[in-house]
């Protein structure tokens, strides 16, 4: 058996634990794992595009609710040299996870102490620098509007003046939630999808569909503004991936 075959099959199997880990905590506890599957190649891409936009440029990075690493991965692999990658995750399983993750993932030599696993809120979290890029995979609509309120106001907090926030939505949660919830959590998620909007207003500048996410959903793109810039000014790019 060669070394390739051998790291493939590596591959394939830390792979399909991150798919049974995820799924043994999606059933332990939905609400704070926000999916029923990892999310996409399609999605992960769109989430980091960001990072790959600035070149080779080292950038400061931060992840929050990482999961099991399917977009870690990515991130990893699109990372300039000399750049700082954060991971911060609140589920201590995953946790642990994206700690085995980032040992085992190829990096330069050097470069694995850039890489840093955070266990906590990332509303708490105080690394002491600025971020170029944050990309976030946590279920906003599972949470009450003033703790996604709280989230986002942290995350423009954290930026640079020009740095690039990403999330994601799952499509048509509203009307499942219209059809299955209460009307107490029909109004919840409402009132979460109205302060995300207001912040969609304000800063966003790209807006695209993954129809090939389970479930399909829609990535957001949100910039905070320079000094400089008026951000009722900024233009937002809409499409679809596959």
């Amino acid at each position: 058996m060669d070394d390739w075959t051998t790291s493939h099959e590596r591959v394939l199997a830390q792979r399909n634990a991150e798919g049974w880990i995820f799924l043994l905590e999606a059933a332990r506890d939905l609400r704070t794992t926000g999916a029923i599957a990892p999310s996409s190649k399609a999605l992960a891409r769109l989430l980091t595009d960001p990072v790959q936009e600035h070149g080779t440029h080292p950038l400061n990075v931060l992840e929050a609710g990482a999961g099991t690493g399917s977009v870690t991965r990515t991130l990893l692999s699109r990372l300039s040299p000399g750049s700082q990658l954060d991971i911060v995750e609140a589920n201590a399983r995953f946790a642990s996870q994206l700690r085995h993750l980032v040992r085992i993932h190829a990096r330069p030599a050097g470069e694995r102490d850039r890489v840093r696993v955070h266990h906590a809120l990332v509303e708490q979290l105080d690394t002491g620098r600025p971020y170029d890029v944050i990309v976030s995979g946590l279920p906003f609509t599972n949470f009450t509007p003033d703790q996604v309120e709280t989230i986002m106001n942290r995350y423009m907090e954290l930026l640079h003046p020009g740095g690039t926030l990403t999330y994601f939505a799952y499509r048509g949660t509203r009307y499942v939630r219209a059809l299955t919830a209460s009307r107490t959590e029909a109004r919840r998620h409402r009132a979460v999808e109205e302060v995300l909007a207001g912040y969609q207003r304000r800063y966003a500048t790209g807006c695209w569909t993954v129809w090939g996410n389970l479930p399909p959903a829609t990535v957001w793109q949100l910039r905070r503004p320079t000094r400089t810039t008026d951000p009722a000014a900024l233009d937002i790019t809409v499409g679809v991936a596959s």
